[in-house]
């Protein structure tokens, strides 16, 4: 059975990197949080059902091709940028080129981000705000202790500190980031290009088919609010950012749902 923690105790900024090593699994008693438990479950359901669609079992590159540039576009739109990709020529937004890059070198960072999870976020960074950051800081975190001890926290939760249901390991990764903003520009692409990758690594959807980017922005208002209380480590306010995450892998799985029917659809007609 999972150590109970008392309200003070919870996965909130005061205690995050003093947790780890301390309890056998410091993100285990964020499931029993109100209404975690049944949106995880949701959203593995949600995932699940992804993968079994025939198109996502014979074109899977395809669909997961298509979901990444739009993932790519949701995320850019969240931090301000445009979703518009030209017909000839390079993206001019900073934003969603950054964006696009990250996208398309998340296959190639798997397995960094599974055994030096820090080296791929700075990579990431290096990536997401090429055209955002002077050079001097591309890749490299702000000078700060807190920082710094709440970056290697997350690596160690990463690199196996944690057996937590993998919507919640994903909702933490995202939101500590987003809360922690490690780097001078960039974190918003940069956050949800880690939760994406972790996404694939903890085997929820390891074919990158979801696009859960697109569910937070089409709840943007609730996603920054759900955000912000994450950041303050309140226990309810943690347990929304999660069901809120959860929220966004399920309509994630309906965009994907989309997807898959389009190429059948186009497969069909042809």
């Amino acid at each position: 059975m999972a150590q109970s923690l008392e309200p003070d105790q919870t996965w909130c900024s005061a205690t995050r990197p003093s947790l780890v090593g301390v309890l056998a699994d410091p993100l285990a008693p964020l499931m029993d949080l109100p209404g975690v438990a049944e949106a995880v479950a949701r959203a593995r359901d949600e995932v699940t059902a992804v993968h079994r669609h025939p198109a996502n079992r014979s074109s899977w590159p395809a669909t997961a091709a298509e979901a990444s540039v739009r993932a790519a576009r949701a995320s850019a739109a969240l931090d301000g940028g445009s979703t518009a990709l030209p017909h000839n020529g390079p993206v001019d937004d900073p934003v969603l080129a950054g964006a696009l890059r990250a996208a398309e070198a998340l296959g190639g960072l798997l397995g960094t981000w599974q055994r030096a999870p820090l080296q791929a976020l700075a990579r990431l960074h290096v990536l997401a705000a090429a055209n955002l950051a002077p050079e001097s800081q591309l890749g490299r975190p702000r000078s700060s202790l807190e920082i710094t001890a709440r970056l290697d926290g997350l690596a160690q939760l990463l690199a196996g500190g944690s057996q937590v249901a993998a919507p919640v390991l994903v909702a933490v990764v995202h939101g500590e980031l987003l809360a922690l903003a490690p780097f001078a520009q960039g974190n918003g692409v940069v956050a949800r290009a880690a939760a994406r990758l972790t996404v694939v690594a903890s085997g929820l959807d390891p074919k990158g088919l979801v696009v859960p980017e697109v569910g937070h922005l089409r709840r943007e208002r609730e996603y920054r609010a759900a955000a912000a209380g994450f950041a303050g480590g309140d226990a309810e306010a943690v347990g929304r950012w999660i069901v809120h995450c959860c929220t966004a892998l399920v309509a994630g799985a309906r965009e994907a749902t989309s997807i898959a029917e389009s190429m059948t659809q186009g497969s069909g007609s042809g």
